[in-house]
């Protein structure tokens, strides 16, 4: 049986921070999938560089971005000023949508800030009721409510009111009203970064730190004995003092055999494409917001337009529920439908695609309810009684930035590295 004092499950964004900041050599990390990176793998296909989704970099802690940046070289990333609209008709309006509902049609202008005006500011109860006491029934209706049901699949009203936290673009009658006479940008991105590889570049800056003869790749983990604290992978039993987990914590909690209610955890899933096409598109704009019902995919992005490249690239997002079965065949019925609702939102006009590649995110948002939060708290707190650490955005079971899976990484590394902290193992 081999043997490690930290036994990081996961080679994505989470273990990586881990095991690059914990101050000893006795760590192994195991990851699942045949590549380090998690979800923030990159794909270069004919010319193109592509995610397995838009994941880009919104740092609050400047450090860490300087830190990584020079571990890659101050030329590898572009910083960018975000511009991203909203797919509406016969315009494109700026986002966020309830900031500026004066590029609306007059009558829709209209109803829509008379409903933010006289809206029932009752305390909600769930995220549905948020939007609608937030924001008034007009501006909930055509843009909140039905982009998000794209976005999670599943009825807004059973996820907590603080589902996305600040993640959230929230905004008061002031804030709407100032913002017609004086535009700013709005939300968390206003500003982010992206490495001109693609991310798995800020993957490589943190696996840089970590020993590569201590990570293990394409090997699952498929049980966790919290009594003997042992591991058990499709190859081997590992014995450790401490794990760290960034797998989804319905996941880890599955293979741990500790008592928990499956129904308490409920997640969507994304299907995502990356299309490249023979000629450049629209200028200049970053990703576009789509609510519309009848068209298949809620968001599209241009890689073209952040890297200065001269063909578009799009990386194409589409929510799905939980138990819904993706075969090859509705791969394919999907992709068609998107080249089809792309010439219809004149996105594409004329334009041939030369290359393409698909990937499902599952789980992609965890569904974020209140006794979800609290149960999350509780079984994280009885694995840690057995050395079992949950940590990261699946881990925690929460809605966060990639950054900041490095600040709670690093910072359960510090608690262990701290001078004259000795857990019992």
């Amino acid at each position: 049986m081999d043997r490690t004092r930290f036994l990081v499950i996961g080679a994505g964004i989470t273990g990586l921070a881990f095991a690059d900041r914990i101050a000893t050599d006795d760590y192994l990390v195991v990851e699942a999938a045949e590549a380090i990176g998690g979800y923030c793998r990159t794909v270069r296909r004919d010319g193109f560089v592509w995610d397995y989704s838009g994941h880009f970099f919104h740092f609050r802690h400047p450090e860490i971005e300087r830190e990584l940046v020079s571990r890659m070289g101050s030329d590898a990333v572009v910083r960018v000023a975000r511009d991203s609209r909203i797919y509406w008709g016969d315009r494109l309006i700026d986002f966020p949508f309830q900031n500026n509902i004066h590029q609306l049609s007059q009558p829709e202008f209209i109803e829509c800030l008379c409903d933010l005006y006289f809206r029932e500011e009752t305390a909600p109860r769930n995220f549905q009721e948020m939007l609608y006491a937030g924001f008034g029934r007009a501006i909930a209706d055509k843009f909140l409510i039905p982009y998000n049901e794209k976005v999670y699949a599943t009825d807004l009203s059973t996820l907590d009111v603080d589902a996305m936290g600040r993640f959230f673009p929230h905004a008061s009658v002031r804030d709407v009203i100032a913002h017609f006479r004086h535009p700013r940008s709005a939300g968390y991105n206003v500003t982010f970064t992206y490495p001109r590889g693609g991310a798995i570049q800020y993957v490589e800056a943190l696996a840089s730190g970590v020993r590569r003869d201590r990570i293990s790749i394409g090997e699952p983990v498929v049980r966790i004995d919290l009594l003997r604290k042992v591991a058990v992978t499709d190859r081997r039993e590992i014995a450790f003092d401490y794990a760290v987990s960034s797998m989804p914590f319905s996941r880890l909690l599955a293979i741990t055999g500790l008592p928990w209610d499956p129904r308490m955890y409920r997640w969507n899933k994304v299907l995502v494409f990356n299309i490249g096409f023979d000629r450049k598109g629209p200028a200049g704009i970053h990703w576009i917001y789509v609510p519309q019902r009848d068209v298949i995919f809620y968001r599209v992005g241009f890689y073209d337009n952040i890297l200065g490249t001269d063909r578009m690239s799009l990386y194409v997002e589409i929510g799905y529920p939980q138990d819904s079965q993706l075969s090859d065949a509705e791969v394919e019925r999907a992709r068609r439908r998107v080249l089809e609702d792309l010439a219809r939102c004149g996105i594409v006009d004329g334009h041939r695609p030369i290359a393409w590649h698909a990937v499902v995110l599952d789980p992609a948002y965890v569904h974020i309810a209140t006794e979800t939060i609290r149960d999350v708290q509780e079984k994280k707190r009885a694995l840690e009684q057995y050395g079992v650490y949950s940590v990261g955005r699946y881990g925690s079971w929460t809605y966060c930035s990639i950054e900041d899976n490095i600040v709670e990484a690093r910072a359960l590394a510090d608690s262990f590295n701290a001078p004259g902290v000795e857990r019992e193992a």
